[in-house]
């Protein structure tokens, strides 16, 4: 497949680089970190006044009307700062879910409040899911922002629903959670009030590819900027009267990182187009750009600490913050190996 971004593309890229670059700032994330993992501010002008949330969501339903390929490219340059926003829960997954999988009538109530940033959602899988009649009960110890939600999507075997937070059987429990740009809850809906989605099979179909795209995205993101800020610290840093970046095994692992990052970046826009284009290989495409971007962000966040020395080990370098978002981003909706069978089975499959 040959792919170049288009003039509009490569616009869209700019932009939300020079957004991210400007004002997804270190301070502004510890400072998140420390309160509910969002930076509300940033959350507020990238939906409103960038006006970017609307990208994939059809423009029949209030969206931007582009595809995941644009969702791509702002996932990259959000997971290239380690933006502590819900792009996830609110965009990839529920907006997805509900646009794809919604009626008209809860089209028109919820896709407006999550695009204008005034209703942040979070997504539940439950594999307890129960409903009896609009009375659901569901439990997940890992919601991404599950905290500070308002609205949850609740998906299983049974379908899926919304549920508001504030409603009677719903508890939120905040948990202790590695990335703190993305901290987990503890959710527990008993007996609660809900309303099923229209599709929820088509809903959920469309949410997990959104979801697992942006996943990919963040990750290439994070392993190029990993590279980017190790090369220019390798240009800095002198050992022994010579820029440490000049001695060969430092030049070879650098080039590694390249490499593996450019193989990221055509599994995950090779996903993006597939699934945007409705390629019969579009699944397979998926499976294997959240499983090679991934690993390759976390490779390369190990990478930058190793190659920092000592100063990457430390809490005031935003090394860590890049590997544990990478570390998280590899056990999100299924780990590299979890994709791998996929693939695999995929691929017997057509040959059996």
């Amino acid at each position: 497949m040959d792919f170049v971004f288009t003039d509009e593309q490569r616009m869209i890229a700019e932009t939300a680089q020079a957004f991210f670059t400007e004002n997804a700032t270190s301070e502004r994330t510890r400072a998140a970190m420390a309160a509910d993992g969002i930076d509300h501010a940033l959350w507020q002008a990238f939906c409103q006044e960038l006006g970017l949330s609307g990208i994939g969501i059809p423009e029949s339903v209030g969206g931007a009307g582009l595809g995941l390929v644009e969702l791509a490219i702002i996932a990259e340059a959000a997971g290239a700062q380690v933006a502590a926003l819900p792009l996830l829960g609110s965009l990839a997954l529920v907006a997805q879910a509900i646009a794809a999988g919604g009626s008209d009538e809860q089209r028109t109530a919820w896709l407006p409040a999550l695009l204008t940033g005034e209703t942040i959602a979070a997504h539940i899988t439950a594999t307890d899911l129960a409903a009896d009649g609009n009375r659901i009960s569901a439990s997940s110890a890992f919601v991404a922002h599950g905290s500070a939600a308002q609205l949850f999507l609740v998906s299983g075997a049974s379908g899926s629903w919304m549920v508001r937070a504030d409603a009677p059987g719903v508890t939120v429990t905040a948990q202790t959670t590695m990335d703190q740009t993305r901290p987990y809850a503890r959710v527990t809906v008993t007996g609660a009030e809900g309303e099923p989605l229209a599709d929820g099979k088509a809903g959920t179909q469309a949410a997990t590819n959104a979801a697992l795209i942006v996943l990919a995205a963040e990750g290439l993101g994070l392993a190029q900027a990993a590279l980017d800020r190790t090369v220019a610290y390798s240009r800095d840093r002198v050992q022994f009267g010579r820029a440490v970046g000049s001695f060969q095994a430092y030049k070879h692992r650098l080039a590694d990182m390249m490499v593996e990052i450019e193989q990221a970046r055509s599994a995950v826009y090779w996903a993006a187009c597939a699934v945007d284009e409705g390629a019969d290989d579009a699944q397979l495409a998926v499976h294997a750009a959240k499983s090679f971007a991934a690993d390759t962000a976390f490779r390369c966040a190990s990478d930058m600490i190793q190659l920092h020395g000592g100063i990457g080990f430390t809490w005031d370098h935003d090394a860590h913050l890049f590997f544990k978002r990478a570390r998280a981003l590899q056990t999100m909706m299924g780990n590299g190996d979890w994709h791998r069978e996929q693939i695999a089975a995929m691929v017997l499959g057509e040959t059996a």
